[in-house]
């Protein structure tokens, strides 16, 4: 795909870039946007609400999900981000750069997140005992007001689960670790528009922190 130049994002054929007219480096050309994004960052937010135990380390890693955890630490360069975004082209799913065009692979995400991409598949069904699975998996039962449906408050989760008993048991320490890793699941890898609620769906899977980190 051919450009205007180094300056110019703007395609020379549109006939495959469809949408430039409503395109964000075109309105950048236009002077109708000048501002840096600043996306909503979930994750930092909750990791500074639950601080994570150091007693439950040894979890989170088995699981596989310490990278995750690691992100959220991460300074991020807005203008970086928001110059990423003039070059995404939703017609194509690809970055259209000076240099040609790029995209994000399903490698580049398990490298950046430590995650397995060849494993079982992650199934199962939302209609769930939320009542049993939270009492077996989590120590506690949700009250209705902590509930969105089959979702469960982020916020709740940290009430509970933050601050095991300095005596706290093996038993208890993965319970609380399962739900700091459900919680980080809501806030980074399957957050909503507001990162309030995690769907219990994800909790099974951690039923088992070894057979957890094999699941792709």
């Amino acid at each position: 795909m051919s450009f205007r130049g180094l300056r110019d994002a703007d395609p020379l054929d549109t006939s495959v870039l469809v949408l430039q007219d409503r395109h964000r480096s075109h309105l950048v050309d236009t002077e109708q946007f000048q501002e840096v994004l600043h996306p909503r960052q979930q994750m930092r937010a909750f990791l500074g609400t639950w601080r994570m135990d150091p007693r439950i380390h040894p979890y989170v890693i088995r699981a596989g999900f310490y990278g995750i955890y690691r992100l959220g630490h991460v300074i991020i360069d807005w203008p970086l981000i928001t110059s990423l975004v003039e070059r995404w082209r939703p017609e194509t799913h690809t970055f259209h750069l000076p240099v040609g065009e790029m995209t994000i692979t399903l490698q580049d995400v398990a490298i950046l997140l430590g995650l397995r991409i060849d494993g079982p598949a992650v199934t199962g069904t939302s209609v769930l005992d939320v009542a049993g699975l939270c009492v077996e998996l989590l120590g506690v039962i949700p009250p209705d007001e902590a509930l969105r449906g089959v979702a469960i408050s982020i916020r709740w989760l940290c009430q509970q689960l933050s601050t095991p008993a300095p005596n706290a048991d093996d038993v208890a320490l993965q319970r609380s670790a399962r739900g700091f890793i459900l919680a980080l699941m809501g806030s980074f890898l399957f957050a909503d528009k507001k990162g309030v609620h995690v769907h219990l769906c994800f909790l099974s899977p951690l039923r088992d922190f070894t057979q957890t980190a094999s699941y792709s």
